[in-house]
């Protein structure tokens, strides 16, 4: 984070300064956190409400760890009844927001900064990912940890940029209209890219069509001069060229033979097909006529949308197509539970897809099991897809369905909310034990712990709310329930990132 003083953090936001930083206010900050545990030597710490838990609760132990200033919307006193420094503000969430803009126009000041945005119902932290990874090779590179892609996860990455950042690569979710154009107006991006158009998240937006419009508010906050990049096997993405203002360019993304909307206009994906391994496989043409091999760390059929994107990104932030597809070569997923992929020493082999789910990416998971598990037994553990509202119990079922279509071996469903997938699955002919409904992840572990054997195939796929996540890393590990989860999956308790686990479209 660029250092800021008190006085400058009070000026930016509209706050007051109190406490201490009243009589301090040159006091210098060089981070900022919402996690009280997070909190180090100059940092500025956010006691933003959360769903589970309160910031200002965690001010004290925010100043113990070192931080100088807070960001507040009441005082805080300490044990012995003085105000801990901070700025008071209304509202703590908009303050950082507006800090973050702040701190984005002065590095646009002082450095040749590119920010590029990413939107989409589905693959938005995958294509982050890849396209930071090509990113970093050139320049400082600032991107999301994990999901950050809210009103709390961009402000947060932004306070990870300096003024030696030369990409910041921001994820932007929402769930509902003008949450995208918020976002957009903090960052101000250069790039814009636009995935998919789902049906997650359906029930909070109203329709697809909202979805749509909500998506599309990247491409309108493109200024001359930006770029969007539209993925031209998406109609309702294609569609959003219509609102992109005078002097923005368009480059498409897509997986067809045939140029996308015109000649030199598109990035796309030749011959593409999957190895044996379920990984991506394909040759990248550009714009330019340049062609280049890749072969994915990836595993699914639907990750090459997600490359495809990152590629055509790169390329609109002017880097050469011959290091993109280098790049791209073998990249594995670098965030947690995506087509995560663990083959046991007994000849179990877990696939952990279990960090969000919709009817689309449920959907391109199974199709992978399905393609890896031939002359295996497959399995799927499947938990509810949240937020459909009310298409839920319809979705639910079609996923049932699709599994029997698909051949899959087992069906297990976890969870009252996703128990239309099993009634789906007996409609469609699944018979006896090959489709079970149960309440809970525990039930589902003892079913796969007596039954799993050499050469099985386990897919786990929810959204985040089922934690099914956590379920495929015991199994994976062959581990009973009383082990937790892995030191590396990210266990927040306080204060949350509200909106940012997965749950934002």
């Amino acid at each position: 984070m660029i250092e800021l003083s008190a006085a400058d953090i009070a000026a930016i936001t509209g706050g007051e300064l109190i406490g201490g930083a009243a009589q301090a206010s040159a006091t210098i900050v060089n981070s900022a956190t919402t996690d009280s545990r997070e909190a180090s030597p100059g940092s500025l710490f956010i006691a933003k409400p959360g769903e589970n838990s309160d910031g200002h609760l965690f001010v004290e132990a925010a100043f113990e760890r070192g931080a100088v200033l807070a960001l507040v919307e009441r005082p805080v006193e300490d044990a012995s009844g003085s105000v801990y420094p901070a700025v008071l503000v209304p509202d703590a969430v908009l303050a950082m927001g507006t800090l973050a803009a702040d701190i984005v126009r002065r590095l646009r000041e002082t450095s040749p900064l590119t920010v590029i945005g990413i939107t989409g119902s589905a693959g938005k932290t995958t294509t982050k990912d890849l396209l930071a990874g090509i990113l970093r090779a050139e320049g400082e590179t600032v991107a999301p940890v994990g999901s950050y892609n809210g009103e709390v996860g961009v402000p947060l990455t932004i306070f990870g940029a300096d003024y030696g950042t030369r990409y910041l690569v921001m994820e932007m979710g929402a769930t509902g209209i003008g949450h995208i154009e918020y976002l957009a107006s903090m960052v101000k991006p250069d790039i814009g890219v636009v995935l998919c158009v789902g049906t997650a998240h359906a029930g909070e937006f109203g329709g697809v069509e909202n979805i749509a419009r909500a998506k599309g508010e990247m491409v309108e906050a493109l200024a001359p001069g930006g770029t969007a990049v539209l993925n031209a096997d998406d109609i309702r993405v294609a569609a959003m060229a219509e609102r992109a203002g005078a002097g923005v360019e368009l480059l498409y993304f897509t997986s067809s033979p045939e140029e996308a909307h015109g000649a030199k206009s598109s990035v796309r994906a030749l011959d593409a097909r999957t190895d044996e391994q379920g990984r991506p496989v394909f040759t990248l043409r550009f714009p330019d006529g340049s062609e280049y091999p890749v072969e994915s760390g990836l595993i699914g059929a639907h990750h090459t949308a997600n490359l495809l994107a990152a590629a055509a990104a790169a390329f609109a932030a002017g880097i050469p197509a011959e290091r993109i597809a280098a790049a791209l070569s073998g990249q594995k997923a670098a965030s947690r539970w995506r087509m995560e992929r663990t083959d046991r020493p007994d000849g179990v082999s877990v696939i952990n897809d279990a960090y969000n789910a919709n009817p689309e990416s449920m959907r391109a998971a199974l199709r992978t099991l399905a393609e890896l598990g031939r002359g295996r037994r497959t399995w799927a553990v499947l938990g509810e897809m949240l937020e459909l509202g009310e298409s839920s119990v319809t979705e639910h079922d079609a996923i049932g369905r699709y599994v029997v279509r698909l051949n899959i071996s087992q069906l297990i469903v976890v969870g009252t909310g996703a128990r239309a997938m099993h009634t789906g699955a007996v409609m469609e002919g699944s018979w006896g034990d090959e489709s079970v409904f149960v309440e809970t992840p525990e039930d589902a572990e003892r079913i796969l712990e007596s039954s799993l054997q050499p050469g099985d195939l386990v897919l786990f796929k929810s959204s985040n709310g089922a934690a099914l996540r956590h379920l495929g890393d015991r199994i994976a590990l062959n581990a009973p329930s009383s082990t937790t989860a892995p030191a590396s999956a990210p266990q927040h308790t306080s204060p949350d990132l509200t909106g940012e686990a997965g749950g934002v479209q």
